[in-house]
Parts: C-alpha cells; structure tokens; sequence
C-alpha cells in the first residue's frame, strides 16, 4: 500500500506554526487546513503571507494535502446564495494552488433522489461552474461523502460537464449517517476520489441523512440530539472495516492522502497520534 497520512491541523487548537510542528512530530506526511474564515481565508492572506506559510509547511516537511472549503449551510442547494459561494469556492482553490495543492475539500449539501427536482438542477449548475473553473486551472472541488449513498453521488458526478468536482471519501460518514458500505463506495467511486478522511465511527440508529445534514446546516436548530444517532470514535474502534476499507483504495490505484479528521474527544491530539499509528501498522 502506498498512501500518504494527513492531519487535519485545526483540530490541534495551536498557532500555526506550532500546529505544524505538531504534526510533523507525529508522523504525517501532510496537512489539510480550514480556508474559510480567519487566518486562512483567501480574502485574509496576501501573497507574502501565504510565502510564508508555505515556508513554515515545508520547513517541517509537510505538504498540504488539501484545503477545506466548506461554506456551511445548505452547500449549493440554493441558487440565491450560490453567487457568492462559487466566486469564494474560486478563491479558496487559487490559495491551494500558491499553497500547493490542487485539493479542496467542500460539502455541496444533500443530492435529491429526484434528478429532475430544481434543487438537483440548482446545485448541478453551481457545481459545473466550479468543475470547469476547477479543472482549467487542474484543481479539484472533492464532495465529501456522506449526505446521499454513494451511487446516488456517482450519478451526480457523472451528470456535470467535466472530473473537476470530483470526491473526498469520508468512510465513517457513510456508516454514521447514510448507513453505506464505505468498502463498496470506494469501488463505486473509485473514478473520481482524490482525497479521503480518515476518520471511524457507530450509527446508534438510523434516520434520514438530510435531517442530520439539515440540523447541521441550520446552525443546530430544533431539538435533535445527534448523540442518539451517531458517534465519531477513535479510528479502528467503529464499523468502518478498515482492512477492507485499505484493500479497496488500494485496488482502484489510490495513492492520496488518508488525512485524519478528529472532531470530538477529550484528547483530540492523543486520538490522532493513535490514528496515525494505527494507519502506519496497516501499511507494514
């Protein structure tokens, strides 16, 4: 097997060059970063701050795996508020590009069963904008799985104009929320994944996948306690299958990056460390 670790730095909670610091001490080979708001936001960072980042990333001998661009709400399922989030989307790809990735990490919102709804033809406007926008420029938007199994993802992608949007692969979304084979959507998949997240997790009991994503997107609106559906653990410890799981990525030519994302816990520092190891026994 041939993949590359990444962290997740934000979840660290440590300045910028001390996060990076961390993560080299750890064992990774890369970092995705958040470029949404704060420190790393495009409109934040001109281009000697961005040298400079670079500078710290490589003088720890990181790369960046990816940048999260995700937007929040309801992705691009709403024509009125896309203008803005594309035209950001843009700039959060041009800042991975001086970073050096060709990676950015989003979530589009819940892809309807129906392909004939508006909000099915809304968001495949949005996301052909950002796939030419994207692959003219040889980036990738990643869709990180999750919200709608992966088949009805597949058909999506295979519904825009070109591979710039393409996918992050969350296995323990898929096993959380959408009650999907994480090993199978990687065969599904295996055509447009360009990152994944390494993370691992319990469904506790299954409902629609848009009410959770919907309470998401609505700032945890309503009474809904995600705790009765779902639980993110501590990688090895849930129903991803990673043998399996490892298996699969390698079959399809996988040979990216397997980033750790560690959202919850007492000790998120002392879980990723974990997640490493665990993902560096499976390699040997």
């Amino acid at each position: 097997m041939n993949f590359k670790i990444g962290i997740i730095a934000d979840w660290l909670k440590l300045p910028f060059k001390e996060s990076m610091e961390a993560c080299a001490k750890m064992g990774a080979d890369g970092v995705q970063l958040y470029a949404v708001d704060g420190e790393m936001a495009p409109e934040n960072l001109i281009a000697s701050q961005i040298a400079e980042k670079k500078k710290i990333i490589e003088g720890n001998g990181l790369q960046v795996a990816a940048l999260c661009g995700d937007l929040g709400g309801h992705g691009f399922e709403r024509a009125d508020e896309n203008i803005k989030k594309v035209e950001k989307s843009k700039r959060i790809v041009d800042l991975a590009l001086a970073l050096g990735s060709n990676v950015v990490t989003t979530h589009i919102g819940v892809v309807p069963a129906d392909a004939q709804s508006d909000t099915y033809k809304i968001m495949q406007e949005a996301c052909n904008e950002l796939a030419e926008y994207a692959h003219n420029n040889g980036a990738y938007f990643a869709i990180e799985t999750g919200p709608e199994p992966a088949s009805r993802l597949k058909a999506f992608l295979d519904s825009l104009d070109s591979k710039g949007v393409a996918v992050n692969l969350d296995p323990a979304n898929l096993v959380m929320v959408t009650d999907d084979d994480p090993v199978q959507a990687v065969y599904t998949l295996k055509d447009y994944i360009v990152h994944t997240h390494a993370k691992d997790g319990i469904m506790v009991k299954k409902t629609d996948p848009a009410i959770v994503y919907g309470f998401f997107a609505d700032g945890g609106i309503g009474d809904l306690r995600l705790e009765d559906y779902f639980e993110e653990v501590p990688l090895g410890q849930g129903y991803v299958d990673f043998d399996k799981y490892l298996k699969a990525l390698d079959e399809v030519g996988f040979k990216g990056y397997l980033t750790i994302e560690r959202e919850v816990g007492a000790n998120p520092a002392a879980d990723i460390q974990l997640a490493v190891d665990f993902l560096k026994s499976k390699f040997s």
